[in-house]
């Protein structure tokens, strides 16, 4: 729409209100009488409300469910910052999932070592009889080592006959 050849200033244009509106009350400018009647019904139930709130404190209006549930804030009930003498020495905390699997992979694994060591588990079963197996290979040849080295000898002493 146009409105001529000049804009109007951004602070927005004038309003002017009709006069059924002045007479409805429902103008922007209302006549001082009525303002100050207004004022006088609003200090009156600003009394009569301090009233009923220093009566009745407990009945105080919750909007929504407010009323209804009662809701604590969780952040606010515990305290970050614990300090020594308030600490719990003998409270265990609970481990996270990850962390038990661990403890219990470590319980395990030192388990599997003393029965290894004791020689109750398969692998340590085969690893003794492989053990000696090969004693008894480097006994062999340990012997075979004396026979041969005596046979030298033997042969040495004929020589110089």
């Amino acid at each position: 729409m146009g409105r001529g050849k000049f804009k109007g200033k951004p602070t927005g244009r004038r309003q002017f209100s009709t006069p059924e509106q002045m007479m409805a009350g429902t103008s922007a400018s209302r006549p001082r009488t009525f303002k100050q009647e207004e004022a006088e019904v609003e200090e009156d139930e600003r009394s009569e409300e301090e009233s009923e709130e220093e009566s009745d404190e407990e009945s105080e209006k919750k909007k929504g469910t407010q009323g209804i549930i009662q809701v604590e804030n969780l952040n606010s009930g515990k305290p970050k910052n614990l300090k020594a003498r308030d600490v719990d020495m003998d409270k265990t905390t609970e481990l996270s999932r990850r962390e038990r699997e661990e403890v219990e992979k470590q319980r395990a694994h030192e388990r599997y070592m003393k029965l290894q060591e004791q020689g109750k588990t398969e692998q340590a079963r085969k690893d003794l009889d492989r053990l000696a197996l090969i004693r008894e290979q480097r006994a062999e040849a340990a012997k075979k080592r004396e026979e041969e080295k005596a046979a030298k000898e033997q042969k040495k002493l004929e020589a110089r006959k």
